[in-house]
């Protein structure tokens, strides 16, 4: 039987080869499995610590291997990482376990000379023998936060040269932590005073965050029956900023360009109290079946849903407010999507730069008059957000940065009440991600 450590070791194979999430593979693959509970969750954490602690693992290994790591199989990579990461990071797994499970598995994949190497080096690797901040000092301090938090160097150069270096280490520290779950109560059928009042959920761990209608928790389990019959919706709070941004009224015309999987949809849907008409256009229709699935178990019925491209769609009605959620970096949730920093690149953003640009044009050409635009992003990076709004503006003339934050919890409107946007990021209030939204409208003429 494949044990949990081999699970960690196909997955980190596959996410390395391949383009899906990390999430997406580690849920393939444990459904094909017959690993117990505790199993499950060895490989997970397995996967999601090797993924957010690659570089410094690497590092580490450097040091103690005595061949160039870069030339070595992509498996043997893999098994190495994973043997240190479980002797310097897992307290309850016995070192030698950790080494003579990856030891049977270099024999496995790589042969007996292999399996040798693996036991050599990580018999060597001991959180006594592993003096990481000596190692360091010489080295400049964006490569010590880059080997440190195990990010790449060029986004710890970006982020300090923007943030500087208090927020991004912060920034750095959130990405690494364990992700808490974001809950959002269905108007429609409850509130956060009638939901706690069931004694199913009484004594559930959770925190309030400042918005009326969410809660954060490390426990997912314990509100999984809620998300079932549909009072609960897993969002975190900071995709609900936007949608709150927006303030859309009840019995208005709503477009949400990008919408699936519908997190934000439904959550316009609950504020619009499911009056009005929402049509949520995104290109792949199987994602879009996921939020029919979620609006009907959330008794919203005013949610359409179209296969399109969101940069040529028309609708048959100018709507009155449109909420792009535009495909980006996602800066803003590499804590959730630990495998995500080793894909990203300048080339990336700067393709997805040109394809928000096309999207905000568009978008504006589809607005009513007098009309509200809110454009949305997971990423933390200022091309993506507030310059690409500046150029958005400069070639649009009939519209303006509103201002208009009355939607959005006072606690959240420090620097919207200037420019009518919102910035968060990683770490800067507990359980948020980060993200960016902008509210704009449509003057009706321009200046």
């Amino acid at each position: 039987m494949i044990t949990a450590r081999e699970t960690a070791l196909n997955v980190l194979q596959a996410i390395e080869t391949g383009k899906q999430r990390s999430d997406l593979v580690l849920h393939g693959m444990l459904q094909q499995t017959a690993l117990n509970r505790i199993d499950r969750a060895l490989s997970t954490v397995l996967v999601n610590g090797v993924l957010r602690y690659r570089l410094r693992l690497d590092f580490i290994i450097a040091r103690f291997y005595h061949h160039k790591l870069e030339k070595a199989a992509p498996v043997m990579k893999n098994i190495l990482r994973l043997g240190v990461y479980q002797i310097l990071f897992l307290d309850k797994v016995p070192d030698w376990a950790a080494v003579n499970e990856c030891v049977t598995l270099a024999r496995k994949y790589k042969g007996e000379r292999m399996a040798k190497l693996v036991n050599g080096v990580l018999r060597k690797i001991t959180p006594e023998s592993v003096t990481l901040d000596d190692w360091l000092k010489e080295k400049k301090p964006e490569e010590q936060l880059a080997v440190k938090y195990s990010h790449p160097l060029w986004l710890i150069e970006r982020w300090t040269g923007t943030y500087g270096r208090e927020k991004t280490e912060a920034i750095l520290q959130y990405n690494n932590q364990f992700p808490l779950f974001g809950f959002r109560v269905n108007r429609l059928k409850n509130s956060l005073s009638r939901l706690f009042s069931d004694s199913l959920f009484a004594d559930a761990p959770h925190e309030e965050c400042g918005i009326a209608s969410f809660f954060i928790s490390k426990d997912f389990s314990s509100f999984e029956p809620a998300v079932t019959d549909g009072r609960l919706t897993v969002q975190n709070p900071t995709q609900g900023l936007a949608c709150l941004l927006l303030n859309p009224s009840p019995g208005s015309t709503v477009l949400d360009l990008c919408a699936a999987p519908g997190g934000k949809a439904t959550f316009i849907a609950e504020l619009m109290q499911n009056s009005g008409s929402i049509t949520a256009i995104d290109r792949y229709e199987q994602k879009l079946l996921k939020t029919d699935a979620h609006a009907s178990s959330l008794g919203i019925t005013i949610i359409r849903t179209v296969t399109a491209d969101a940069r040529s769609y028309e609708p048959d009605i100018r709507p009155d407010a449109i909420l792009l959620d535009a495909p980006c970096t996602g800066t803003g949730v590499l804590g959730r999507r630990a495998e995500l920093r080793w894909k990203l690149n300048s080339e990336t953003l700067q393709e997805l730069r040109i394809l928000q640009a096309e999207l905000l044009d568009h978008a504006a050409e589809l607005l009513n008059e007098k009309g509200i635009l809110v454009y949305a992003t997971c990423s933390i990076e200022p091309e993506e957000n507030a310059l690409q709004i500046e150029a958005f503006l400069e070639r649009h003339h009939d519209f303006i940065a509103d201002p208009d934050l009355s939607g959005v919890p006072e606690h959240f409107r420090t620097k919207g009440d200037r420019d009518g946007s919102i910035l968060t990021l990683p770490g800067q209030y507990p359980g948020f991600d980060g993200g960016f939204c902008q509210r704009l409208r449509k003057t009706g003429h321009s200046s």
